[in-house]
């Protein structure tokens, strides 16, 4: 049945699932309010009640799949450490890139419309972002309260990031069925993946908890010899 025209919440949760079966169904070029009023059986202004444009609409749509991706990866299970959490994070990224390829290609391979940051998207995207970034804050030692961006952080989380987005793109790509890998590659790259980025930040950590001690290490230079001077020749007094 289609919601009523006055019933604010059905029509506005109506149309936004709407206009995600006309993407998938039809492309995202074949999205618009109209089209959207005709799945519903409503009247072409309807959903102007609850979106000013297209753009509104598809903004909401994509904002809707950032807190759907936060809330997935908040559902992990609780590790003992950071570590361990983080790698339970890209388990969880790469399984919802897997499940939902549609609400993926809309969160990072779509161009924003121009209502993000008015409707909300951009802040429930940084939400996703920093849910990586308070795992790597524990990684360094980074209070969480700090203030302002961390340097360390912000590479670590787009080293991560690329990973896993590049991993999941090739993962769903045609060019996979053609590949002929070697048995159980596909099956094992996802943990080798994340296992070496893993390996990397334990390498840097390492090497940063070692560099303080080496800097309080006198430095030992190589002792010039003296040069010694030599005592002025006694005089010649001419006797024969």
């Amino acid at each position: 049945m289609a919601p009523h025209a006055d019933d604010d919440g059905g029509l506005r949760a109506a149309c936004l699932a709407a206009a995600r079966a006309t993407i998938a169904e039809r492309g995202l070029e074949q999205l618009s309010l109209r089209e959207v009023a005709r799945r519903l059986g409503v009247s072409h202004q309807a959903p102007y009640k609850h979106f000013a444009s297209r753009d509104h609409l598809l903004a909401e749509v994509i904002r809707q799949c950032f807190q759907d991706f936060a809330r997935h990866l908040d559902d992990r299970e609780a590790q003992e450490g950071p570590q361990q959490d983080l790698a339970c994070l890209g388990t969880q990224y790469l399984a919802y890139a897997l499940a939902h390829p549609l609400e993926y290609r809309l969160m990072f391979n779509t161009t924003w419309p121009e209502p993000a940051e008015e409707v909300g998207l951009v802040q429930d995207a940084l939400h996703a972002f920093n849910i990586l970034r308070d795992d790597l804050k524990r990684i360094h030692g980074v209070r969480a309260d700090s203030p302002g961006p961390n340097v360390e952080v912000d590479q670590d989380a787009m080293l991560i990031w690329s990973a896993m987005h590049g991993l999941s793109s090739i993962l769903q790509s045609s060019a996979m069925l053609h590949l002929d890998l070697a048995p159980g590659v596909r099956e094992r790259v996802p943990q080798f993946i994340m296992d070496s980025v893993r390996g990397l930040l334990q390498s840097r950590e390492d090497q940063a908890s070692q560099s303080p001690a080496a800097a309080l290490e006198p430095v030992s230079r190589p002792r010039t010899p003296k040069r010694t001077r030599r005592s002025p020749a006694p005089p010649n007094t001419g006797s024969s």
